[in-house]
């Protein structure tokens, strides 16, 4: 039977991921867990996380998160990265006056401001919040049977960008250009809330629970 290990920090929005994951392969043993013995044991890890960077950053090393991040990426095994669990991805967030993140993809985590204003001058709201287009600018297995420019489900007031152009899997706008997915080797990361992305975010639960981990 397949396994998947759901990182449990205290911060992420694990019953809905679970249970997602759960809908769309019946059978598979989803464990919400961290403890490092079944995340090493998976045969998939995935990272959520929702909230302040500062306290899931903090979480992540009081229960050494960290250390489970880079060994289950360092494996080969397929990785999965969610809203907060992608952008403690990167190597610093401005959030909570500036956070060091764990620093596996070079780029910085940015707030959208204060000032935020669509292409007509119109302001928008911070938390960018709803569904958004999703403009994928990479081949990937995790994109099988998405269409480019589907919609996905946002809840964000701050977006990463990422230090190299070639590793950025979709793009996406909301008063600026930002990156919200990201994918190297085994891992893959996004800004969005497949759980909450109705029948495009379970296809994409769904293509990383058949993935082999290889782009």
């Amino acid at each position: 039977m397949s396994s998947i290990a759901v990182i449990d920090y205290g911060m992420g929005n694990l019953h809905s991921v679970a249970k997602a994951l759960e809908h769309v392969q019946p059978g598979v043993e989803v464990r919400v867990t961290a403890d490092p013995a079944l995340v090493r044991s998976a045969d998939r890890v995935l990272l959520p996380g929702v909230g302040a960077i500062r306290d899931c950053m903090a979480e992540i090393r009081r229960l050494g998160v960290d250390a489970e991040v880079r060994e289950a990426i360092a494996s080969g095994k397929p990785f999965l990265g969610i809203c907060v669990g992608y952008q403690a991805l990167m190597q610093f967030s401005e959030e909570n006056k500036g956070v060091d993140c764990l620093g596996e993809f070079e780029g910085r985590v940015n707030f959208f401001g204060n000032d935020l204003k669509d292409a007509d001058g119109e302001r928008l709201k911070v938390p960018h919040m709803g569904w958004n287009t999703v403009e994928q600018t990479i081949d990937h297995p995790l994109w099988a049977n998405i269409d480019n420019g589907s919609r996905f489900y946002f809840v964000h007031s701050y977006y990463v960008k990422a230090a190299q152009s070639e590793l950025v899997a979709a793009t996406c706008n909301y008063g600026v250009d930002f990156d919200v997915a990201i994918a190297r080797d085994n891992v893959f990361a996004v800004q969005f809330h497949p759980e909450k992305s109705q029948k495009v975010g379970l296809q994409l639960l769904q293509n990383f629970l058949n993935w082999d981990g290889r782009p």
